[in-house]
């Protein structure tokens, strides 16, 4: 049993009732071996099964019994890892930590995230474990702001180290062409013939060059692990130290130092490919943080004094000149201006802001100038959160990376296993008693085995498919929800604000037959227009799009259930249902009356009337967003079965359904009753992704296997779902099932050819087929292949 014992700090206990009803919750758990919980410290220390329980689900047990577990996180920047093996040791190391709830570090992204007991644990204390490790760590909070990128400084310094080590290779490397038949017009230089000359070159570059290679390889050992390091170590020392005891031995011929040094530098090579390639899988995040601007205009004392952006604090008065880009989320509290929010939403056209409006950080102040009270700043900003959601979802690991992890925990035991065979059957069975043959073909076994091509398979893929999507207004919060959303065959939209506008429309204004149309319509709009319900909302826009002025309102009169009453001029208008007209006396015009069609359509009608008189019927309905019916035909397209579920009226929500080409509808459901529909669903063996805008929509997200907000939407079915789209477009629903679809196939690929890579060209190296620099090319250059597999996910277009 591979048992763990933990402390875990819980909040939210008033008394020992409490504390016994978690500890018998926990103690009823599968896999917990012991639990107690005291008060008085408000801690629990539970033993369990590390293999039949994770510490997650200790949690989610606290939880669900009514109370919270104390946590903070961090983050980390990580340098020195060069494989699978790596990250995989510096995570077990950290979760082995008394109070870490839980660890992961991210290969492609060198990043690590803990979650702790902060009463336990300090970030200090797993900067001193990952330096313990071989490792180094900094705090990302501790790093300055406007500091160098750290991939930047690690790509030159591997650079300006290949330099170096090609320098001294490649006069090994001139002197095996003297070898060759067709190579052997070459002129080699005689002093270059010399074994101590070569043993010198290579020296330089095996124990100063490839220095990083033996560090890695005995902190590796030290905690009792294997990484590629070991391989690149064991490999090229065989060659190097075979050589020197050939020299030491008085031969000057069938020396290997052009091997050892030439292997060290095109694997150094390989890295220097591959940290420029995981450098462009973090494009998206540059350019999101390149849209906001590094200085502000602050309003001091009727003056405009220009500051860092990062002093600006919430209330500061800021102005925001044309063509500028806003510095911080506002709010609007003089000026006018149309501002560019393409960024946020995804429309072309700029929007006009005036006072009261609410501007964003990033979005581009198209033509006025316009003075703002600072709302949200620094990380509390709407880009602040789509970065953080961004990056959380790349530094997160997919389910289907743990096949990677479990192979490369074990990897480099095996091909070490494999080479030793190796030696042993070439020497005493294929080649007896030839060294140098032997070693050979063992020295290719060892440096064309890559851990590497696996370990970045997958994140990487996960790094620029996050990225790629967010660039489409696509939020995945986690890579779970990326792989997880491919399986998805029913959508489940809600109606309101997700398949329509969420806001109600005049779809129709029919008159008697001579009346005056457009003053009508503007008597209307003025009668409406001292009232707050949506209905009338709707009908004062609608006539403020046709008519240029409206009519002075003498009296206004709300009929709570039946309308309004209204005085215009001389004349008294009636606005509202059948029944207010029958109860004032009014006839219905036959031509006109006729509103069982609208009806069925599902729209609100209304009656008016003017001094005693029926002059005109309107029809009021929430319509379709502009892309719902192309959003549903795509998503049939992609065979999924699509449901709208809605509280509306069975005969709405038809209208509606039947509009947007939608053919199953589950209507007159309650809020709290949308999840129990999810639910039923899922019963049934469908995998349900959820849609939704509101608040009432966040439980049914919840239960989804994903739920997806609309960026339109609140925060509380934001914070519920597993994916935002931020354009508030029903196209982005197809977009999002395309983009996992397309990742989960590049994270496939990746995976088939790290692991056929290494499946056959292993058995290849050890039957010889392959000289030790060729394998090292091959390895060198196995890992490259698969970030640049990946990085074709940036350029995926998801719509012409």
């Amino acid at each position: 049993m591979n048992e763990k014992k933990m402390d875990i700090a819980i909040t939210g206990m008033t008394c020992a009732a409490c504390s016994n009803r978690v500890e018998k919750g926990l103690q009823r758990m599968e896999g917990v071996t012991s639990a107690t919980v005291n008060f008085a410290t408000e801690k629990a220390i539970v033993s369990f099964d590390h293999e039949k329980i994770d510490v997650p689900a200790i949690q989610e047990k606290i939880r669900s019994l009514g109370y919270d577990v104390i946590k903070e996180e961090a983050d980390f920047q990580i340098s020195g890892m060069t494989c699978a093996a790596c990250s995989a040791r510096i995570e077990k190391g950290l979760s082995r930590m008394e109070g870490v709830h839980s660890a992961n570090v991210n290969l492609a992204l060198e990043t690590g995230n803990v979650e702790f007991d902060p009463s336990v644990l300090q970030p200090k204390d797993f900067i001193s474990k990952i330096r313990a490790l071989g490792y180094e760590a900094e705090l990302k909070g501790d790093i300055p702001e406007g500091q160098e990128d750290h991939r930047q400084v690690e790509i030159r310094k591997k650079t300006r180290l290949f330099y170096i080590s090609a320098a001294f290779s490649l006069p090994l490397l001139w002197t095996m062409f003297s070898h060759f038949s067709f190579t052997s017009w070459m002129y080699v230089p005689n002093f270059l013939m010399n074994s101590y000359v070569q043993w010198a070159l290579a020296t330089v570059v095996q124990f100063g060059i490839g220095r990083m290679f033996y560090k890695g390889a005995y902190f590796s050992l030290r905690n009792k692990s294997a990484n590629m390091d070991v391989l690149v170590a064991l490999g090229t020392s065989a060659a190097y130290f075979y050589s020197v005891y050939l020299v030491l031995s008085g031969s000057a011929h069938g020396l290997y130092f052009e091997t050892s040094a030439v292997l060290i530098t095109l694997i150094l090579l390989g890295k220097v490919f591959e940290a420029r390639a995981k450098g462009h899988s973090s494009d998206a995040i540059k350019k999101l943080m390149g849209l906001q601007p590094t200085m502000a205009v602050l309003e001091r004392d009727g003056v405009a004094v220009d500051i860092p952006i990062a002093d600006v604090e919430v209330g500061n008065i800021l102005v925001i000149r044309p063509g500028a880009s806003i510095p911080v989320d506002a709010e609007v509290i003089s000026g006018t201006s149309a501002v560019n929010e393409s960024m946020l939403t995804g429309e072309s056209l700029p929007v006009d802001k005036t006072e009261g409006d609410t501007v964003f950080a990033a979005t581009v102040n198209a033509n006025g100038s316009l003075r703002v009270r600072a709302s949200n700043v620094g990380k509390d900003t709407v880009l602040s959160n789509i970065i953080r959601v961004v990056e959380q979802a790349q530094g997160s690991k997919a389910p289907i990376q743990r096949l990677a992890d479990r192979i490369s925990g074990i990897f480099v035991p095996i091909v070490v296993g494999i080479a030793i065979v190796t030696f042993l059957v070439w020497y005493f069975v294929v080649a007896p008693g030839e060294f140098a043959v032997a070693l050979t073909s063992t020295i290719a076994v060892l440096v064309i085995a890559c851990p590497c091509a696996l370990g970045l398979a997958t994140p990487t893929s996960i790094m620029a498919g996050s990225g790629r999507a967010a660039e489409q207004g696509i939020l995945f919060k986690t890579a779970e929800a990326m792989e997880n959303t491919k399986a998805i065959d029913t959508v489940v939209l809600d109606k309101t604000g997700t398949i329509t506008k969420g806001t109600p429309e005049v779809t129709d204004f029919l008159v008697v037959t001579g009346s005056p149309r457009e003053q009508l319509i503007a008597m209307a709009a003025a009668a409406e227009s001292d009232s707050e319900h949506p209905v009338a909302k709707a009908i004062t826009v609608y006539g403020l799009e046709l008519v240029s002025e409206l009519p002075v309102v003498k009296h206004f009169e709300a009929i709570p259930g039946y309308g309004i009453k209204s005085v215009i001029g001389a004349s008294t208008v009636f606005m509202g249902t059948r029944k207010l007209l029958a109860n004032n006396e009014i006839t219905l015009d036959a031509t006109i009356s006729d509103a069982k069609k609208l009806e069925i359509d599902g729209k609100t009608v209304m009656y008016m009337a003017v001094s005693g008189s029926h002059v005109a019927t309107l029809a009021v309905a929430d319509t379709l967003k502009d892309t719902s019916k192309q959003a549903v035909a795509e998503l049939h397209a992609l065979g999924l079965d699509v449901i709208m579920l809605t509280g509306d009226q069975q005969r709405t929500a038809e209208a509606i359904a039947k509009d947007a080409g939608i053919e199953h509808v589950v209507a007159e459901v309650l809020p709290d009753k949308k999840a129990e529909v999810i639910a039923s669903l899922q019963a049934q063996g469908k995998r349900v992704a959820m849609v939704g805008d509101g608040i009432n929509d966040a439980p049914a997200l919840a239960v989804a296997d994903i739920g997806m907000a609309m960026g339109t939407g609140t925060a509380v079915a934001m914070e519920a779902a597993d994916v935002t789209l931020m354009h508030g477009d029903l196209l982005g629903v197809a977009d999002t099932i395309k983009m996992s679809r397309v990742t989960v196939h590049n994270i496939k690929q990746n995976l088939f050819w790290a692991l056929a890579y290494n499946s056959i060209g292993i058995p290849i190296a050890a039957a010889g087929l392959l000289a030790p620099w060729v394998a090292g090319a091959a390895m060198a250059f196995s890992s490259v292949s698969v970030v640049l597999n990946a990085l074709r996910l940036q350029r995926v277009k998801l719509r012409d």
